[in-house]
């Protein structure tokens, strides 16, 4: 694939907007396409952000022969459906997270793309940021010791947004918010879980606004895990070892992390470089990937995806959180 990648973007929400002023400005990406349910909210947004091509339905942006990408960022809700159709029209697929809404969905998605030949990939931005790699190889190094477990924690007020307060859209703050903190878990301490325990609170509807997670690891580690959608707070994650421990600033977006010695001295602190947009690491792994016919990026593999989507199944039927048509 030579030349500007052109994607073609699903959906018109808050997070299409912020990829597709992302993608305007990310090396080998052209924003082509946008397609929505109605013409009318296609042409608004095209207009908005300086795209090519608005389409009123999903099939016609799919049958654009020259789409090579569909990023799909409809509610949680539709994410099997848009994946599907595009993958069966031949076009690759970029699909924002929470990649489905259980491990069956996520399975037969990525088989399909197997199937077809095509890249499948779930949009999890802050596995492709370089502070992550970095932080990973800080305690590769034994910088704060035999690491034993960790906290992670992400909070936002937004527990009465229709696609967090409505199972019946893939809601609930596990999905959406829940999905960063067991990521932050499998970037260090990977993804081999021996025991999960999870409580949560729920809402009239049945979805959960604030949900507590405990996972012990097959080599004794334990991690401690909290979301909520009702409260602001601080998204701070805390990696402990028997040398000191590790804090970063951030849980989605990692904007620094500092280490310190078993007093509380902080002998290592670094910055993310010039924060540009974070969503560009996952596009520009993702068109480096499709140039070179991979299925998948390395920094978020199918495998991964798979674990994750497991964990969230069994936590959900742990608080007894359940979505239309599982059984």
């Amino acid at each position: 694939m030579f030349g500007r990648i052109r994607v073609g973007i699903m959906g018109t929400g808050a997070i299409a907007r912020k990829m597709a002023a992302t993608i305007k400005h990310t090396r080998g990406l052209s924003l082509y396409a946008v397609g929505s349910r109605e013409q009318e909210t296609a042409e608004s947004f095209a207009s908005e952000l300086k795209c090519k091509k608005a389409y009123g339905s999903y099939e016609a942006l799919v049958q654009d022969g020259k789409v090579d990408l569909v990023y799909v960022a409809t509610p949680n809700s539709a994410h099997y459906d848009c994946a599907k159709l595009a993958l069966n029209n031949g076009k690759p697929v970029l699909v924002e997270k929470p990649f489905m809404l259980n491990e069956k969905q996520a399975q037969e998605i990525l088989d399909l793309g197997k199937e077809k030949g095509l890249f499948v990939q779930e949009a999890m931005w802050t596995r492709f940021l370089p502070l992550a790699a970095e932080m990973q190889e800080v305690i590769a190094s034994g910088l704060i010791g035999d690491v034993r477990s960790l906290t992670a924690h992400i909070c936002a007020p937004i527990a009465d947004k229709q696609r967090i307060a409505d199972p019946a859209l893939g809601g609930g703050a596990l999905l959406d918010m829940g999905v960063y903190v067991l990521t932050f878990a499998s970037l260090f301490f990977g993804d081999e879980v021996s025991d999960i325990a999870s409580l949560a609170s729920k809402n009239s509807l049945g979805a959960d606004e604030q949900t507590g997670i405990l996972l012990r690891y097959a080599d004794g580690k334990v991690a401690s895990l909290t979301c909520t959608a009702l409260t602001p707070g601080k998204h701070e994650g805390v990696i402990y070892g028997s040398g000191g421990y590790l804090v970063t600033d951030g849980i989605t977006s990692f904007k620094s992390f500092s280490v310190y010695d078993n007093h509380g001295k902080r002998i290592l602190r670094k910055r993310a470089k010039k924060h540009k947009d974070g969503y560009s690491y996952e596009l520009l792994a993702s068109a480096s990937a499709l140039r070179e016919q991979k299925a998948e990026c390395e920094q978020m593999s199918h495998e991964s995806t798979l674990k994750i989507m497991n964990m969230m199944d069994f936590i959900r039927k742990q608080i007894r959180v359940s979505y239309p048509g599982e059984e």
